[in-house]
């Protein structure tokens, strides 16, 4: 049995049919080359593929380079907002207040102390002399103050006058080296959402001019205070609400506007664990004509009722007919709580739960309604019709305001 062989014998067109695939291979790669040739450039121009590699191998080497040198170039952001140059424009003219008080040992030599640490506001600065004004917690029992401003620069102080009422005092310094006052605004016509701007010194000098920011949470709030700490109130303060922080060492300090004029005095502060973002300032537009009483005279004299008097809207709905008998067209007012024997209201006859409805024919609805009336349009010694009820019926009489003692 002999070996047998497949390619034997030989075939004439195995030659033929090996070489046929050789032109359509070399057309191929001579089309592909050409369509990289063509297509590449354009499709890296509209970045459909990624960037030049050896742009990028000459950034990577640029910043190895720099890296080795120990170099690398400050990337500048400008952060400036209306925010910020309000900011720098208001805060020399926000102060920290020092209350020193003297203090005897056991031989009876006088010691001054730092009794506590508070800001003011620059509001006046005229013929040499400066004008700070403050609360008057901040410098309640001090012997002398000091001002210290935004540079630490540190002036005496005087006191003109306070008032423990509105929580304000004004101070006099030398102005020489005072750089910027306040620009005074309005509170009135101050919108809940509003941006409001806090700056003071939160916690003493080692934190003075920081800034806080938030909203106004609400306007005429009225806060009760107690001021002999009798567990009654002895006044009822209209105040802003605000979530910008005010913390202790902010009292005395200005709450501004997105204009960077004054529209708040910072005064009290919740103190309570579970209490967060609530902080209230003295509107400017109440503020004012006190700041200007005590600036003229030292001391702020008031019409005087006699009476404790609260706004009938904190007395429940069921309690206007079950314990006030008030008839249904009445909608608002304030209740006596109780009257000072001997008092103008005393005099002309108002007693406890008496509710009054109107002052000489201007309605009262509340307690802001009552002191608008009474601290700006009437005066000491001027005679007022006062309509109230008593026991569901409606009654008037008269009364001369005397002054707050």
């Amino acid at each position: 049995m002999g070996y047998y062989d497949q390619n034997y014998p030989p075939n004439p067109h195995r030659g033929r049919k090996n070489r046929g695939w050789l032109v359509p291979a070399l057309l191929g790669v001579i089309i592909g080359i050409l369509l990289v040739v063509v297509a590449l450039p354009a499709l890296q121009e509209n970045n459909v593929l990624p960037g030049n590699t050896s742009e990028q191998n000459q950034l990577e080497s640029s910043s190895m380079n720099e890296g080795s040198q120990g170099s690398s170039n400050a990337v500048n952001v400008d952060v400036s907002t209306q925010v910020t140059d309000v900011v720098e424009q208001v805060t020399p003219a926000v102060v920290g207040v020092i209350n020193i008080q003297q203090q005897g040992d056991f031989w009876q030599q006088q010691e001054s102390n730092e009794a506590g640490e508070g800001s003011g506001v620059i509001y006046k600065n005229e013929d040499g002399t400066a004008y700070v004004v403050t609360n008057h917690h901040v410098i309640e029992g001090a012997d002398s103050v000091e001002v210290v401003l935004y540079d630490e620069t540190h002036l005496e102080a005087e006191i003109i006058g306070s008032d423990v009422f509105s929580d304000l005092a004004v101070l006099r310094m030398d102005g020489e080296q005072v750089e910027q006052t306040i620009e005074l605004g309005s509170s009135a016509n101050v919108k809940v959402g509003e941006p409001a701007i806090a700056i003071g010194n939160p916690l003493g000098l080692m934190f003075s001019s920081s800034v806080t920011q938030g909203v106004i949470s609400g306007t005429e709030r009225t806060i009760p205070q107690d001021f002999n700490q009798d567990g009654r109130a002895d006044w009822q303060a209209e105040v802003i609400q605000t979530d910008a922080a005010i913390n202790p060492g902010n009292s005395g300090g200005a709450l501004i506007n997105i204009n960077g004029q004054l529209i708040g005095i910072n005064s009290m502060k919740i103190n309570q664990t579970a209490v967060e973002g609530i902080g209230f300032a003295i509107p400017i537009d109440s503020a004012l004509p006190i700041v200007e009483e005590l600036e003229t005279t030292g001391e702020v004299t008031r019409p005087f009722l006699g009476v404790e008097i609260y706004s009938l809207d904190e007395v429940p709905q069921a309690e206007w007919k079950g314990t006030l008998n008030l008839p249904n067209e009445v909608e608002g007012g304030v209740y006596v709580w109780s009257v000072e024997p001997l008092s103008p209201a005393d005099q002309a006859g108002l007693k406890r739960l008496d509710v009054i409805t109107e002052l000489d024919g201007n309605p009262v609805m509340n307690m802001i309604d009552l002191r608008k009336i009474l601290y700006q349009e009437k005066e000491i010694g001027d005679e007022i019709t006062v309509t109230y009820y008593r026991e569901g019926e409606k009654k008037e009489t008269t009364l001369v305001l005397g002054t707050q003692q």
